[in-house]
């Protein structure tokens, strides 16, 4: 029977000790090992033992949350993603596990590792897209802004009940008009006596139907961008469902319309002005993305390869042919690399020394790398591809959502573009002479 996560168990992670090497003289002494007893056995499924480079309560966290997923969200994803129904108790069941809001200390938030919170993200998108979209918004775009920006009233007010899954959270951004280029929002916050009144609308908002609470980030009478906590049931606050989707079918996405919504000025995010207060979020949201896809390519390759070694062609197994097998080489190579530089930057967060364009690589890179393995795993596979029983293209037009938000392709290129050379490229005109260069401004664009 499946073990529940408790905080406590969680709440072990933040007292692990670094490894110190001895010292000679003030100087490092080189470390040494005693050669293998036997030859090492390579294992085909994590390649680069990632497992081995995890500590004893991230491997504990990975397999207990590998079990819920596989027990619990598995045996619904087909019919969900049929009926393009979402299951909103499955927020609940993610609260009761400590998935949500994993890394905040406090406020009965688990305060897990950096990698923890990665290696769940996996272990969800393993599933399903959706369902990880569903965990990132509700952790790293709701309770994070809270958590960071917020007053401490507003932290006690939200926090427990957000971990607990007993409220849902979304986060408005996006705009129907203005998708990669934020600082041009169109919703606006006038402040009326001890209130603000807003109104606009966002669009592509994942949980907006069924929130109970939206963080919205307008801009106030200066221009300057600010973030509101809204509560549904507020005059003048609605928000749509948007039907028809081919891509996170399993997740819920919305609008958010405004029209004169009174808001209590002790709603403010009192402790961020501009882009840096929505980018802080995105960036966290990012960083599990950038699991989480790999989770799914794993889910793909390794169903791509019992499909290869179960399926006769020509009198043989299709993975005995050599292009099959060296397109699981590829596979294989992308994801093994793809977790070990996931795994990095979560011990860089950890330690304080995130620069947040390594999240855009790490980001762009999965991504891309998740949607080849998909793809090719679905022709592996032939017409049985195109089957929802197979759940591989699932994955696929999942990941062509995935591939979108939180920065597109192009975006966080161009993010890495102007930390290499110290051009912006975002605008029609950027300088033209290195002189003219602005030194990149770390976690805005």
């Amino acid at each position: 029977m499946f073990k529940v996560l408790r905080v406590a168990q969680f709440q072990r992670l933040n007292h692990v000790t670094p490894l110190k090497r001895p010292s000679l003289n003030g100087r490092p002494q080189m470390r040494t090992f005693a050669a293998p007893a036997e030859k090492v056995k390579y294992n085909w499924a994590d390649p680069l033992n990632l497992h081995s480079q995890l500590t004893e309560e991230e491997q504990m966290i990975q397999e207990q949350v590998h079990s819920y997923c596989q027990e619990h969200l598995m045996p619904r994803i087909i019919e969900a993603n049929r009926h393009e129904q979402f299951d909103r108790e499955i927020i609940t069941e993610m609260g009761q596990r400590g998935l949500l809001g994993a890394t905040i200390k406090g406020y009965d938030c688990p305060g897990v590792s950096s990698v923890s919170y990665g290696l769940i993200a996996r272990e969800v998108e393993r599933v399903d897209s959706g369902y990880r979209s569903a965990m990132s918004v509700q952790s790293s775009l709701v309770m994070h802004p809270i958590y960071a920006y917020g007053s401490e009233e507003q932290k006690q007010k939200y926090l427990p009940r957000l971990a607990a899954g007993q409220i849902v959270g979304c986060f408005g951004l996006t705009e129907p008009n203005q998708g990669s280029d934020p600082g041009n929002m169109q919703t606006r916050a006038r402040k009326v006596g001890e209130n603000y009144i807003l109104n606009g609308s966002k669009t592509w908002i994942t949980n907006s139907p069924i929130a109970d609470v939206f963080i919205i980030w307008a801009k106030d009478e200066t221009g300057e961008i600010r973030g509101f906590i809204l509560e549904k049931g507020m005059k003048g606050l609605s928000a749509p469902k948007i039907e028809g989707k081919f891509s996170l079918r399993a997740s819920i996405t919305g609008m958010i319309m405004m029209d004169d919504v009174e808001v209590p000025a002790a709603n403010l995010l009192p402790n961020v002005k501009g882009l840096k207060g929505p980018f802080g979020c995105l960036n966290n949201a990012r960083y599990g993305i950038a699991w989480g896809t790999l989770g799914a390519a794993e889910f793909c390759f390794h169903a791509a390869r019992q499909y290869a070694l179960d399926r006769q062609q020509f009198g043989a197994p299709l993975a005995s042919y050599q292009l099959i097998q060296k397109d699981f080489a590829d596979m294989s190579t992308d994801i093994a690399l793809g977790l070990q530089a996931c795994l990095r930057v979560g011990r860089l967060k950890d330690e304080g020394l995130l620069a947040p364009e390594m999240v855009s690589m790490i980001k762009r890179n999965s991504c891309d790398k998740a949607i080849a393995i998909a793809r090719q795993s679905r022709d592996i596979l032939g017409g049985n591809g195109i089957s929802d029983e197979y759940h591989i293209i699932r994955h696929v037009m999942n990941l062509e959502a995935v591939i979108t938000y939180e920065g597109t392709r192009s975006i966080h290129s161009l993010i890495l573009g102007r930390a290499i050379t110290g051009l912006q490229a975002f605008t029609a005109s950027p300088p033209t002479k290195k002189s003219e260069a602005v030194p990149p401004k770390t976690g805005q664009i």
